[in-house]
C-alpha cells in the first residue's frame, strides 16, 4: 500500500489532480499502475481502500467541487465516509472519467508510472 501512497502523493505534488479528479478516481479504482521498471503499484483499489487513503493523506476536501458536490453536504466528521460518499457520487464509470484518466495516464509516464487497463475476470 506504500507504493499507492507514493503514487497519490506524486499526483498531488505535481499538480496532476486539478481538473482531472474523476480521472484520478478512475485510475485508482479501475486500472493497473506500475512504475516504468515494472514494479507494481496497484491493481485497482476498492472505494473503501481509496477513501481510507484520501483520509490518511489528508486530501483537500474542496476537490469534490470538481464532481459537482458541495463538501458541506457530505459527512463532516468522518473523513473516510466523506471520501466514500464523494467516490460513490463521482460517476467513476462515466465517459468523462475515462477521458480524464487516459489523459492523466499519458502525463504519468514522465513521472515514472505506467497505467494499463485491468484485465477482466474470466469467471473460470
Amino acid at each position: 500500500m506504500e507504493a499507492v501512497r507514493e503514487f497519490l502523493e506524486t499526483l498531488r505534488q505535481k499538480g496532476l489532480i486539478t481538473g482531472r479528479f474523476r480521472g484520478v478516481l478512475y485510475l485508482a479504482i479501475g486500472r493497473t499502475i506500475t512504475r516504468l521498471d515494472g514494479t507494481p503499484v496497484s491493481q485497482g483499489l476498492t472505494w473503501r481502500e481509496l477513501a481510507a487513503l484520501f483520509r490518511e493523506l489528508r486530501w483537500d476536501k474542496q476537490l469534490v467541487e470538481e464532481l459537482g458536490l458541495n463538501p458541506a453536504t457530505l459527512s463532516p466528521r468522518d473523513r473516510e465516509r466523506f471520501w466514500f460518499q464523494a467516490i460513490a457520487a463521482a460517476g467513476v464509470d462515466s465517459p468523462l472519467a475515462r477521458t480524464q484518466a487516459d489523459e492523466l495516464a499519458e502525463r504519468l509516464v514522465s513521472h515514472g508510472y505506467q497505467v494499463v487497463p485491468l484485465k477482466p475476470a474470466t469467471g473460470k
